[in-house]
């Protein structure tokens, strides 16, 4: 009898210190783009904040998926993947703009590409179902031509420097540092055409409305957007030695990171512009989707500002 109770007792310890040993489980759940430089205040948030979980992702549509599924209550990603996903999702909550980004088109000057216009014919890549895909219509239409005058040829952005540099293509439409990467890649024989008015991209952290009503992750969520204030702060003074921290999280030489700097903000907020751009956006997205496009009051209903009032209102 005393054996067996005993034999209880070292079972019972030994289950708890396994209970013990045991990692908490994570308040929060953030699928995180690792190929983009937008994603810094988020790697930095991390760093700074226990109880939340990164999921890693190649890409905004990885990322954006991973929260339609429900396998995470956050995700980073542009506009545009909130506004082609939110049919499908209408709890699609748009919570802050982590960063903004001029992109580029890159051409290759020896084809005779001095202008947007002078694509007309010319092979374009554009990574199709995302903002290369807008930003390459937007310039098009302001040069007065069509999508339908130029060759799209989709691709990814690692994939384009070396397509340029073949000659597989003419031209590149997209974001950092796949358009610093196309440009090096062509040497002395490259034109540059970007237009922040035409397009800047808002990069965000998004969530559902159903994570917003859990108390719990809302609450984490607080926390977390008042890390990621603290992170964009130190970012906005270009410090060399966070750049050369966090440029191996992207896959980046820190030359590389420096060298695009000049093409992003780090704004930590929600303005008019992430409204005026979706409200742009939303007609492509409209008709690439073949359907009615979202009102006015939809789009506002996209973006909740609540959990960034209250993580500005929080001490610090």
């Amino acid at each position: 009898m005393r054996r067996g109770l005993q034999v209880l007792l070292v079972l019972l310890i030994a289950a708890t210190s396994i209970i013990l040993a045991a990692p908490a489980a994570a308040e929060l759940k953030i699928a995180v783009n690792v190929t983009t430089i937008e994603s810094f205040p988020v790697f930095m948030a991390v760093e700074a904040m226990n109880g939340v979980e990164l999921e890693s992702t190649p890409n905004g549509r990885v990322a954006m998926s991973q929260l339609v599924s429900g396998a995470v209550d956050a995700a980073t990603g542009s506009e545009t993947q909130v506004l082609l996903n939110a049919t499908a999702e209408p709890r699609l909550r748009i919570l802050v703009t982590l960063a903004e980004c001029r992109y580029r088109i890159v051409a290759r000057r020896s084809a005779g590409i001095n202008r947007v216009a002078d694509l007309r014919g010319k092979k374009v890549a554009a990574t199709l179902n995302t903002s290369s895909q807008y930003l390459l219509s937007g310039m098009l239409r302001k040069a007065k031509l069509q999508t339908s005058d130029v060759q799209v040829i989709p691709l990814e952005g690692p994939d384009m420097p070396a397509a340029l540099r073949n000659r597989t293509v003419d031209a590149v439409a997209i974001w950092e540092p796949h358009a610093q990467n196309s440009l090096e890649a062509l040497g002395s024989d490259f034109v540059v055409f970007e237009d922040a008015d035409v397009y800047t991209e808002r990069f965000n952290l998004n969530t559902r409305s159903d994570v917003l009503t859990n108390p719990t992750k809302r609450a984490a969520l607080v926390r977390f957007l008042r890390e990621v204030d603290i992170a964009s702060n130190k970012l906005k003074g270009r410090p060399a030695n966070l750049m050369s921290a966090l440029a191996p999280r992207v896959g980046l030489r820190p030359e590389t990171v420096a060298a695009v700097w000049p093409q992003f903000r780090f704004p930590h907020s929600l303005t008019p512009d992430l409204r005026k751009t979706m409200s742009e956006v939303e007609a492509w997205a409209a008709a690439l989707q073949t359907r009615k496009a979202f009102s006015p009051d939809q789009l506002s209903g996209l973006i909740d500002a609540s959990v960034l009032t209250e993580a500005s209102a929080a001490p610090h």
